[in-house]
């Protein structure tokens, strides 16, 4: 493959150490800007997180250009954290979209000058609701800042940017606010990570998160025969739901051993086991490993393979039987 000839210029910008020096002078850049934010956590700070955590509405969170892209990630996390967020367009709330703002909503608004146009043009019709404004600027001495109930400074020292044009470490800096917002707030607020869980049912993340009783069997589906059930009686359960073993339950479903594909083949084995006439409680394992509904989904497959199993059961409080699991339901389920 021949490779167009390169100008003087060109070739200069490929040089592997030109790249690598202009590399590492954005990330020394931004980490500078994110280190300047340790500081500016304070009253201020304190004063935000709990006027969001008191707010019987949302955060609406609203901001032009780049800013904007950096207000739709944080309005994503804290909706995803715990505290009810969306983002809104300025230049479309102008044009109506202000009517998806509530009274008792609070606005939080991004811009690294705090002299953004369409932020300061619906500013009137926010105060005039008596809306709560929280603004994240650069310049605490800007009109955006000045009209804020609440004003948290992200300024910057530079922009990683060597023209000191393209928003770089100023955008940065403001997302990584964003996520001290979010993450203060979700653990003020004691969210859990069944919580993150229901807000997250898809993707890696929900499948992880996933509890026992989400993809367990139940009720009819669950391989089950009595004590006094003959070996036959126990084969022909383990067929028909198909999960590798039964549970052997006494009168009132309360878990007396399990017998799987194992005891099975250990029975053959056995040649003082009279298979046509043996009853599954003399072959069954006693005391089996059992997990709980509530558990999550991660712990049947750590329990599985510490222990070398491939099925489990569900019991409750009371040691009845109220689920089965095996390891093709997890690898569905996408857990494993």
């Amino acid at each position: 493959m021949n490779l167009p000839s390169l100008s003087k210029t060109t070739a200069t910008l490929l040089d592997a150490e030109a790249i690598i020096r202009s590399a590492r002078h954005v990330v020394t850049a931004e980490a500078t800007a994110i280190y300047a934010l340790e500081p500016r956590i304070d009253t201020a700070f304190v004063e935000a997180c709990r006027l969001i955590l008191g707010c019987p509405g949302r955060l609406v969170v609203t901001g032009m250009g780049k800013s904007g892209h950096v207000g739709r990630k944080i309005a994503a996390t804290l909706a995803s954290t715990g505290t009810p967020a969306f983002y809104v367009h300025p230049g479309e709330a102008s044009h109506g979209d202000l009517g998806m703002i509530l009274p008792q909503d609070i606005v939080l608004t991004l811009s690294h000058s705090g002299e953004t146009r369409e932020l300061l043009v619906i500013l009137p019709i926010l105060k005039r609701q008596s809306i709560m404004l929280i603004a994240m600027t650069g310049h605490p001495h800007s009109a955006l800042a000045r009209q804020a109930d609440i004003h948290l400074n992200v300024g910057i020292a530079a922009e990683a940017c060597p023209l000191g044009l393209a928003p770089t470490a100023s955008t940065t800096a403001a997302l990584v606010m964003g996520d001290a917002l979010a993450i203060a707030l979700l653990e003020a607020r004691g969210f859990t990570a069944q919580e993150f869980a229901h807000w997250h049912p898809a993707g890696t993340l929900g499948h992880r998160l996933l509890h026992i009783r989400d993809v367990m069997h139940t009720k009819s589906a669950i391989p089950t025969v009595s004590h006094d059930a003959t070996l036959s009686e126990a084969l022909i359960e383990m067929t028909r739901k198909r999960l590798g073993m039964t549970a052997v339950v006494d009168a009132e479903n309360r878990l007396l051993g399990v017998f799987t594909d194992g005891d099975l083949r250990r029975a053959l084995d056995d040649k003082g086991v009279d298979i046509r006439n043996a009853h599954v409680a003399e072959l069954m394992t006693c005391q089996p490993k059992s997990i709980g509904a509530e558990q999550l989904a991660t712990e049947a497959v750590q329990l599985m393979e510490k222990h070398k199993i491939n099925a489990l059961l569900v019991l409750d409080e009371s040691t009845r039987v109220i689920g089965a699991i095996n390891i093709h339901d997890l690898l569905q389920a996408h857990v494993v």
